[in-house]
């Protein structure tokens, strides 16, 4: 086992959850108030843009999301024009992280902002004079805690293990954007067993810390 053909992957899946979990946070939660609060047909398209990681094939996402940030993408050479470029580089692979874990952040959310109590006490925040920034931030964010814990603990658990949309955008480029899901792929392509089995028990030892954390998250029994 080269240890080389490990260190670069662990890092790189490292960096990608940090991002996502800070994107999650940024993106997902405002996003998820925004849509526990709207009816209305662009508020279902975006809802449905959401979801699509959850029952389409990753590999089908990642190649429309190819075809749209590519080179010959619209969106691909607006970025470019800036100086980004999407396809085939980290910043690939944090987007696909990023996408394959947002429906598990959002829809938990989603549906904590939507109870009764948190929309009752929300009008009675604003009754009250309170602004919504301050009412998002002071009332309905402390109601749903521990649903936002555990919401960002599931999207964490998806990104570090995406494989179907980060090897479209990413490349699975070795040394630059193989992630530890994608390097157990090569590994065993390659038939370095050993090194296959050491990267299945890191991502085993980071799914076992979830696991555990989401129970202490849940509602004890009396």
């Amino acid at each position: 086992m080269n240890p080389e053909t490990v260190f670069f992957p662990l890092l790189l899946t490292a960096k990608t959850c940090a991002v996502s979990l800070l994107l999650f946070l940024l993106l997902a939660v405002p996003l998820s108030y925004w849509l526990a609060g709207k009816r209305g047909i662009f508020a279902k398209a975006v809802e449905l843009f959401v979801t699509l990681p959850l029952v389409f094939p990753p590999i089908a996402l990642g190649y429309m999301l190819l075809v749209v940030l590519g080179r010959n993408g619209w969106i691909g050479q607006f970025l470019e024009t800036f100086g980004l470029k999407m396809v085939f580089s980290q910043t690939g692979v944090i987007l696909a992280a990023f996408v394959a874990g947002l429906p598990l952040v959002v829809k938990p959310l989603q549906a904590a902002f939507s109870t009764p109590e948190a929309r009752d006490l929300e009008e009675a925040a604003r009754v009250c004079g309170l602004r919504n920034f301050k009412t998002f931030f002071f009332i309905s964010v402390p109601l749903c805690t521990k649903t936002l814990l555990a919401a960002l603990l599931l999207g964490l658990a998806r990104a570090s293990g995406e494989v179907g949309i980060t090897m479209m955008l990413g490349g699975n480029i070795s040394g630059r954007t193989n992630t530890l899901s994608l390097e157990i792929f090569n590994s065993v392509s390659r038939g370095d067993f050993d090194s296959a089995a050491f990267l299945c028990t890191i991502l085993a030892a980071f799914a076992a810390l979830i696991y555990v954390a989401l129970y202490f998250l849940q509602p004890k029994r009396i």
